[in-house]
């Protein structure tokens, strides 16, 4: 991997990726790297990242200066809804310059950027431009967030495949525990996609995340 920014895509919404991210970032500080986080656009909110919070709440560290100049979250909309759709709301457009600008900057100043996107990959930025061709068109690599939930192989696989398709590399698959509420559907979604990726993926590192101690649900 030599892109040191690595984007952050679920096989969904609602499968714990700001919790993944955060939880990432500490993976790779333990291994000696400077890690910062930051948000692709950040919708739902009016002044803040929540999804920021929630990272820096994981790593167990205080706000930067990044995060108060919103270099971190540089786009924010008010409607919890698909970027399209909020900006539309908020009748405001989206500077993808600005955020790559952002991101750039972030990516000299440490050895790891980690982006999170919003929602899955097929998510859209506009009408006719999604966040998987944002992730392309930058060369950026994917990590690939998936849980034990009832459906998630399929949703899995399909990601993967729109992923490959396209020649995106996939650095890490990180399974989230958070979600394994049926204990058989769960220990058999991690062994067929651990086993998968060996397989089909093997540059691929499987991270299996434990569920976390914090306050909020995760989604």
């Amino acid at each position: 991997m030599t892109n040191n920014i690595i984007f952050i895509s679920g096989i969904g919404t609602n499968v714990g990726k700001s919790y993944a991210t955060g939880w990432l970032a500490n993976h790779l500080m333990a291994k000696g790297k400077r890690v910062i986080t930051q948000k692709f656009i950040q919708t739902g909110n009016s002044d803040f990242s929540e999804d920021i919070s929630i990272h820096r709440e994981v790593m167990g560290m205080e706000y930067t200066q990044w995060d108060y100049d919103h270099v971190t979250a540089p786009v924010i909309f008010s409607y919890p809804a698909s970027p399209h759709l909020a900006a539309a709301i908020d009748r405001k457009s989206i500077n993808l310059d600005h955020i790559k600008d952002a991101t750039n900057k972030l990516s000299e100043k440490y050895d790891v950027v980690l982006l999170e996107g919003a929602g899955g990959l097929m998510v859209p930025v506009t009408e006719d431009y999604f966040t998987i061709d944002y992730i392309k068109d930058n060369n950026y690599p994917v990590a690939l967030v998936t849980n034990g939930m009832l459906g998630s192989i399929n949703h899995t696989l399909l990601s993967f495949e729109a992923l490959k398709s396209r020649n995106i590399p996939v650095p890490f698959i990180i399974y989230n525990r958070f979600f394994d509420e049926d204990n058989v559907i769960a220990a058999d979604n991690k062994r067929f996609l651990k086993d998968y990726f060996l397989r089909e993926s093997p540059d691929s590192v499987f991270l299996i995340m434990p569920r976390l101690d914090i306050k909020k649900e995760q989604r």
